[in-house]
């Protein structure tokens, strides 16, 4: 949970979100509209990893199956399922681009595994 990249990522949706809600400051479309999509999985998975490193294997990885169940699961609800039920909802297929890409950069830069006897 101390991981740089963690951390940025954290710190940046926090921007992010703090922009949205107060500061109302113009971004780009890309940013606006898919970094928060971007940094939802590794932030996600990075709370499961620690969880996983706490509960089970102190210092593995996240299966990949793992991953990939997180991208169709947060794709299904987000792109497929709550558009159905919420107006403020919208699904766009680029949204699960982004899920995608950020649970790749999760896999690739977070889900190391620990040395051994390394601090939690």
């Amino acid at each position: 949970m101390h991981h740089p990249l963690m951390v940025g990522a954290a710190l940046l949706y926090a921007a992010l979100r703090l922009n949205h809600g107060w500061l109302h400051q113009p971004l780009p479309t890309l940013v606006s509209s898919y970094l928060g999509d971007l940094l939802c999985l590794p932030l996600l998975l990075s709370l499961a990893l620690a969880a996983h490193r706490g509960l089970i294997d102190r210092c593995g990885t996240l299966p990949v199956a793992w991953l990939v169940g997180a991208w169709a699961g947060v794709s299904v609800w987000f792109e497929g399922l709550l558009p159905l039920w919420s107006p403020r909802a919208v699904a766009d297929p680029f949204d699960v681009l982004a899920y995608g890409l950020g649970a790749w950069l999760f896999h690739h830069w977070l889900n190391r595994p620990l040395p051994q006897g390394a601090p939690r």
